[in-house]
């Protein structure tokens, strides 16, 4: 047997064995991807102001550094006695709670809210991603939040944004 084909063969076996390696150690597919796309319906009730209002949102969250840092822009429209449009930038620390459920904990971001003026404010929200099979190609995430604006009527909402999220490889 030449030393090539010997080398090869020794190459072959052993990206095998760190292939099966990786699998059994929870490493899937879903876990190395580009970025995930959120798609949803959001909901957001006034606390102090009373009102409500309902509407898509969207967001694309990118994973800074793995297993430790992710980045989301969003943005929300929300429709009721006003159109409110909120543009939403967060950083939050990802982790596992289940092999098909991963949580952000309490994130802090800054909104731009547009109801009769634009203002800016600030949202503390729970982020659960629910993914039904290990690869993580489709899920589902779940964001109750609350939002405190800094504008001159100091506006205090309670909001739940629900959706399907799309992992992009």
């Amino acid at each position: 047997m030449s030393k090539h084909l010997w080398l090869s063969r020794a190459f072959r076996a052993r990206l095998k064995t760190n292939a099966t390696t990786a699998c059994r150690s929870g490493i899937s597919r879903g876990q190395r991807t580009f970025a995930l796309l959120e798609l949803g319906a959001a909901g957001e009730w006034g606390l102090n102001a009373g009102g409500s209002g309902s509407g898509p949102t969207a967001a694309i969250e990118f994973t800074a550094i793995s297993n430790w840092r992710a980045i989301e822009p969003s943005v929300t429209t929300l429709f009721g006695q006003e159109t409110k449009w909120d543009t939403g930038f967060v950083f939050r620390k990802p982790f596992d709670l289940s092999p098909t459920v991963e949580s952000s904990g309490v994130s802090i971001r800054t909104v731009g809210h547009g109801r009769t003026t634009d203002s800016i404010g600030v949202e503390a929200a729970a982020h659960f991603e629910i993914w039904p099979t290990p690869e993580r190609q489709y899920g589902w995430f779940l964001e109750p939040s609350y939002t405190r604006s800094f504008g001159s009527s100091h506006e205090r909402f309670f909001g739940v944004g629900t959706g399907l999220l799309i992992s992009i490889q």
